[in-house]
């Protein structure tokens, strides 16, 4: 066996990182690494082809060429057990819907992979310095990067909940000023239709965006109660979806669309104001902690103490 020194060590780690650079840039190049005519076709076919989505996910983890090749199939892998660990995608495709966010599944997953990782490294860090101070047990030692690793991959989930909660609270509040504004200019004599486009065109909240999209729909040749059921399904909140319900059944009957929505602009409102009575009752309670444990003790306190200190002083 030829004895291996650590400067050829380092030597051979050096090569190989050099050579996996040069490897890559030269696979950027136009003559070398140019698209190809699938790279150019796939994106066009992912609505009508599986194998175009599977061609394009592939490439999805690509942050070089060779490397991204390499690693691939291991990435694909760790996703899947993530997702099979963490639970479905159907859950995280409607808080990705709910949040207002571009992601696929996929890129999320991989994000939060991503933070896995690094949870990990952090884990194994700390870990490592508690070894070698001798402050850790084993077991809390080889139990620490695992918990990393879990910790970041909630700590991802938890903030696309928040960020899906906050933008379903901003859409509840919007949505009585904007069902009001729809009833206003169909009172004007504006169409349904022109009436959802110049709310997307003026409104600069969750919901004018909402509506942009519906446009977009429309003009496509989707029906305006199928693009209104799509966005109302996707965000899922009961508010907007029993308006357009309401709407859909108003436009197939021939019902004065402006006193459907001026009705529901007011249950709106009134269930806003429901869950505002409800959360001030919760907060009435969560502010008897304070008083029970602090202010309370502290009064008790001020009011006793003066009289035992002048019996302790023995006058």
């Amino acid at each position: 066996m030829v004895p291996v020194t650590a400067t050829a060590a380092w030597g051979l780690v050096l090569g190989v990182t050099l050579g996996l650079g040069l490897w890559s840039v030269l696979a950027v190049l136009p003559r070398m690494g140019g698209p190809t005519l699938a790279d150019r076709v796939a994106p066009y076919l992912v609505d009508v082809s599986e194998a175009a989505r599977r061609f394009t996910v592939k490439r999805m983890v690509d942050p070089i060429p060779i490397l991204g090749t390499l690693l691939a199939p291991t990435v694909h892998r760790l996703i899947e057990l993530l997702a099979g660990v963490l639970g479905g995608n159907a859950v995280v495709q409607h808080r990705l819907g709910q949040a207002g966010s571009g992601l696929t599944v996929h890129r999320f997953r991989a994000a939060q992979l991503g933070w896995a990782i690094g949870g990990l490294g952090v884990g194994v860090v700390v870990a490592t310095v508690g070894a070698t101070n001798g402050s850790f047990p084993a077991a809390f030692v080889v139990a620490l990067p695992l918990a990393g690793a879990f910790l970041g991959a909630i700590v991802r989930d938890s903030l696309l909940k928040r960020v899906a909660r906050k933008r379903l609270a901003r859409i509840s509040a919007e949505l009585p000023t904007v069902l009001e504004f729809l009833s206003l200019s169909l009172s004007a004599g504006e169409g349904i239709l022109d009436s959802v486009r110049r709310v997307a065109r003026v409104g600069s909240g969750e919901l004018g965006h909402e509506f942009l999209a519906v446009i977009r729909s429309v003009s496509t040749g989707i029906p305006l109660a199928s693009a209104l059921a799509e966005i109302a399904g996707r965000i899922d909140l009961p508010a907007l979806t029993r308006c357009v319900e309401q709407l859909a059944a108003a436009l197939d009957r021939g019902s004065p669309l402006a006193e459907v929505l001026r009705a529901q602009a007011q249950d709106a409102r009134d269930e806003a104001k429901r869950c505002l009575l409800e959360a001030a009752g919760k907060r009435e309670v969560a502010m008897l902690v304070p008083l029970v444990f602090l202010i309370l003790p502290l009064s008790v306190l001020f009011a006793i103490f003066p009289g035992i200190f002048v019996l302790q002083s023995g006058f």
